[in-house]
């Protein structure tokens, strides 16, 4: 499998890798680079997402794409909660590139609101909930309805992840396997 890499240049979106630093949920780097990748059909979709965004003049920032089973492992180790993190065994979609955890950006790289931040790991992160402000709803609705409009799938749990139909079709990759030089010591 093939796997796209992500750029700000080649598709107009923001990069903020937050496994590639100490602003996640771990408190530490789980990447030693910051990249993001997709397999070649989720790449397709968050271009058309990327298309849809921006006739409303939006841009997206992208938190996370392929995450290499390393990590997967790494972040269940840290908090094994299945309620917001792949249990390694079954294989996470964002380690088959068939995943990305993104947010819209206004004209002026401002974020929308949401209600939580990325990976808040909170009942207020589910899609549908109503204890979060009104504009927070409406731009959840907004980031799914675009989302949606382009073909992405998404989980109920986290309003910031959307993933390919179907993404078990797709093989899980290591960091060596996939060529992405995410992970200490990956593939030279």
């Amino acid at each position: 499998m093939t796997l796209v890499e992500i750029t700000k240049t080649d598709f107009d979106v923001d990069l903020d890798i937050r496994y590639a630093s100490d602003d996640n949920f771990t408190g530490a780097p789980v990447y030693s680079r910051a990249a993001c990748f997709l397999n070649e059909e989720a790449a397709e979709k968050l271009h058309k997402a990327v298309q849809l965004a921006g006739t409303m003049g939006l841009r997206f920032v992208l938190y996370d794409g392929f995450r290499p089973t390393e990590a997967v492992q790494k972040l269940w180790d840290h908090t094994p909660n299945p309620d917001y993190l792949s249990h390694p065994g079954n294989g996470s979609p964002h380690s088959r590139g068939a995943a990305i955890d993104l947010s819209l950006l206004d004209e002026d790289g401002k974020l929308l609101e949401m209600g939580t931040e990325f990976d808040a790991m909170t009942v207020k992160s589910h899609h549908g909930v109503l204890d979060i402000p009104a504009q927070a709803q409406a731009n959840r609705a907004l980031l799914l309805g675009i989302m949606s409009a382009a073909g992405w799938d998404f989980y109920m749990n986290e309003w910031w992840h959307y993933q390919l139909f179907k993404p078990r079709r797709f093989p899980t990759l290591s960091d060596q396997a996939a060529g992405t030089k995410m992970m200490s010591g990956g593939s030279e």
